[in-house]
This record gives structure tokens, C-alpha cells and sequence, in this order.
């Protein structure tokens, strides 16, 4: 009964004395439902904003609402993003933004660059017509490793690679000339593709395509 005088009030703006007159209804009772039905809601955001709170602190901060919402609903919440994200911005935690990472591989500083033979075109129809070589660190116990690898890209093969404490070019290096050796020593014609550098793998200008 309250919640339908409740509801016209808010659907048709019939003022909840009326609607308590017109079916009968004590007004001190109507307004002692309300009120608790309020005090209700007032607890349950309260919890809900400690239990945010609790679980960003949790994540040492680096959750944002998505992540918090799906923490809540699996605890058994049902609440939407956006009030998490409400309750998060009146409690004044923001997700702390991840730290770019840190390049490891840097053009030389010469004047010459070699010329872009790939043009964005990266998929290759056949083995042996372009390749691609990656650079990825590696965290462990005992310190930093820093992996090379060269990848076919008409076979998805990675054909080389090499594992040092240092991103050098003799790293690199190393990762090319066993992805020429797995390829029979040969490889004319080939386009060897990094971040920096796309040039043709001859023997004259192998360490180039590094």
C-alpha cells in the first residue's frame, strides 16, 4: 500500500495526503513506512561505500568502477557501474594510472633511416617475404632479461631468437642469424621489419635489418 501511494506521487504527483485519505490510510503511518524505508537506504549505501572503499584499498588502488562493480557482484551486489563510479568520485578514489612502459630498443642517431618497405602492408602471402623482429623484457627473480625474436610472417614461425641481461644490437643480432640459419643460410629478397628499420636481408647488409 505505502509503495503504491509512493508511486503517485512520483507517476502523477497526487501529494501522499491525498492518496492516504483517499484509500483509508493513517498518514503517521505512511510517513513511518517512508522513513524507514529511507533509513534503509541510507544504511545500505553506507555499507556499500565501506565495501568499495575496502576492496580499492584491496587493489592498492589500481582498479577503476568496471573492476570494482564485478568485485561487488560476485560478492553478491547488485549495483550498477555508474553508482559505483558516483560513490568512488564522492569518496575521492581514482584508479592510479599504469606507468607507460619504458622503450628498450632506440633508432641509432644517424642521419640515414632505412625506407619503409613494408607500407603498413604486414601480411605476407609466402613464406621467406617478410619478417618481423620483436624485443620483449623479461622479469625474473635474479634481474631483467631482455628476449629477441624473429618472426615469418607467411608461416607465423618465429624462426630466432636469443636471450641476454642487455637490448643490444648484438642481441638482435644473434636472433637474425639463426632465423637465416633455420632458413638454409639463404634469404634473398627478404624484408626484415622492426620498429625502426625495414630493409632487404643480403649478407652485405645483415646487420642493418638489426
Amino acid at each position: 500500500m505505502a509503495g503504491f501511494i509512493v508511486s503517485q506521487r512520483a507517476l502523477h504527483g497526487v501529494p501522499y495526503a491525498v492518496s492516504c485519505r483517499a484509500l483509508g490510510v493513517s498518514r503517521a503511518w505512511f510517513y513511518k513506512w517512508k522513513d524507514g524505508d529511507r533509513c534503509a537506504r541510507r544504511e545500505r549505501r553506507d555499507r556499500l561505500k565501506a565495501e568499495v572503499a575496502r576492496l580499492f584499498a584491496a587493489r592498492k588502488g589500481k582498479d577503476g568502477s568496471p573492476r570494482i562493480t564485478a568485485a561487488l557482484r560476485e560478492a553478491g551486489w547488485r549495483v550498477s557501474e555508474n553508482t559505483v563510479a558516483a560513490l568512488m568520485r564522492e569518496m575521492g578514489l581514482a584508479a592510479r594510472r599504469k606507468k607507460g612502459r619504458k622503450a628498450t630498443t632506440r633508432p641509432g642517431k644517424g642521419r640515414w633511416r632505412a625506407p619503409d618497405l613494408v607500407k603498413r602492408s604486414f601480411a605476407a602471402a609466402a613464406v621467406n617475404m617478410k619478417w618481423y623482429g620483436d624485443g620483449t623484457e623479461i622479469v625474473t627473480a635474479e634481474g631483467k632479461l631482455h628476449l629477441a625474436s624473429v618472426l615469418d610472417m607467411g608461416s607465423r614461425r618465429i624462426l630466432g631468437f636469443a636471450l641476454s641481461e642487455h637490448p643490444d644490437a648484438e642481441l638482435a643480432y644473434s636472433a637474425l642469424v639463426m632465423a637465416v640459419a633455420v632458413r638454409g643460410g639463404q634469404v634473398p629478397g627478404v624484408i626484415m621489419h622492426t620498429d625502426y628499420a625495414e630493409v632487404d636481408v643480403k649478407p652485405e647488409n645483415l646487420r642493418m635489418a638489426c
